[in-house]
């Protein structure tokens, strides 16, 4: 049966063009008379035809400490979003990534549905798209899933084993990893010899906070790369509204080429890269593309972080692999010096290079077939 109604919520870019991709597939799939659709998300939800009662994606926060600042924002749309669950009483909740407040939220929906006198008796499926990096620090919140959630939908194969290990109870659907479709022609694999590939891609995030502690860090390394190779450094930035956020006193690489979106484009014309920790690592290991990793952040999230975090690695291709195939730099560690020395050597050793492109080549394989949303949207309809 097709749901009459559908709450999604997204608090982020990424989750925001996630829940798009979903609900068009959710759409297609529920043709003629598709649900209704609304909820927390940004511009791409509100293309793909969803009421968007309020987005939480234009300054989404990084880390605990970011959070704490933005409470009272957070609580509002939480207690919004709420209200109008009660109201509406769709079929099904969907979160989607945004794991902090998604979780509070399920278990608030979970609170309050059930019946509710002889005429009432709203009981919706709850379902989470991406699974909260419980795996990578206080796996206990796994049981917390479980309470709540009907369904956990995964984009990262080792979260089944992980789950049925640590949280049985916990009902776990793997459907492949969206980037899959977004960049469904393969890539040719890059060489050290390849004329198309010739550029340092500089990838230093897609948040405010990330591009100004991480851009002196990422630009200094271009500087040294650019002046002892003479390759074209180009930096991509989410959007135009992003250059704002580069630090004025910081100075641009020589030769520089900054490009707002089109980072596929881009990652097919790329030898190397330096990327924030994050989904854009998988990107660039998706298309073959030696990439250093780094990640600052502020001193207080950084103190708790290294205290919770029971995970080796970052950035995610290293997770996959189960060893570094992107060496990380994290705070203290991330300086121009050493994240230049790492992309040197592969520019100056090509078998280094192609070892590299390899073990990716191998990788990408572990990411599934495409149709990562429509195999969510089938699962979910299925409840």
């Amino acid at each position: 049966m097709t749901p009459s109604s559908i709450l999604l919520v997204a608090g982020e870019a990424s989750g925001d063009q996630l829940a798009s991709e979903l609900v068009k597939s959710l759409s297609r799939l529920c043709l003629p008379t598709p649900p209704r659709f609304f909820g927390a998300g940004g511009p791409a939800m509100a293309a793909a035809g969803v009421e968007v009662i309020v987005d939480l994606t234009a300054n989404s926060a990084i880390g605990p400490a970011d959070a704490l600042r933005q409470y009272s924002r957070y609580r509002r749309a939480f207690d919004l979003l709420l209200r109008e669950a009660t109201r509406r009483t769709p079929d099904r909740v969907v979160g989607v990534d945004f794991g902090a407040f998604n979780l509070r939220f399920a278990a608030a929906i979970r609170s309050r549905s059930g019946s509710k006198g002889p005429f009432h008796n709203w009981n919706p499926k709850v379902i989470q798209f991406v699974s909260p990096q419980v795996w990578a620090s206080r796996p206990g919140r796994a049981r917390e899933i479980a309470r709540n959630h009907d369904l956990l939908l995964s984009i990262l194969p080792f979260e089944k084993d992980w789950y049925s290990r640590h949280a049985p109870e916990v009902p776990v659907r793997f459907v492949g990893h969206p980037i899959v479709d977004r960049h469904v022609r393969l890539p040719e694999a890059p060489s050290t010899q390849n004329a198309d590939r010739r550029n340092l891609l500089l990838l230093p995030g897609s948040r405010p906070g990330e591009l100004r502690r991480h851009w002196a860090c990422v630009a200094g390394a271009a500087q040294m790369v650019q002046r002892s190779t003479g390759i074209q450094p180009v930096l991509v930035l989410p959007s135009e509204i992003a250059r704002s956020w580069i630090p004025a006193d910081v100075p641009l690489p020589d030769g520089l080429r900054v490009r707002i979106g089109g980072l596929g484009e881009e990652l097919r014309k790329a030898a190397v890269a330096i990327a924030s920790t994050g989904t854009v690592t998988l990107e660039c290991a998706w298309f073959r593309v030696p990439t250093v990793a780094l990640y600052r952040t502020s001193w207080s999230t950084y103190q708790i972080g290294k205290r919770i975090i029971q995970v080796p690695f970052l950035a995610l291709p290293n997770l996959l692999a189960g060893k570094v195939v992107f060496p990380e730099f994290i705070q203290d560690a991330a300086t121009p010096e050493a994240v230049a020395d790492a992309v040197l050597k592969w520019l100056r050793n090509s078998e280094s290079h192609r070892q590299t492109v390899d073990e990716l080549s191998r990788l990408r394989e572990a990411l599934g077939p495409p149709g990562a949303c429509h195999r969510a949207a089938e699962a979910i309809l299925e409840l």
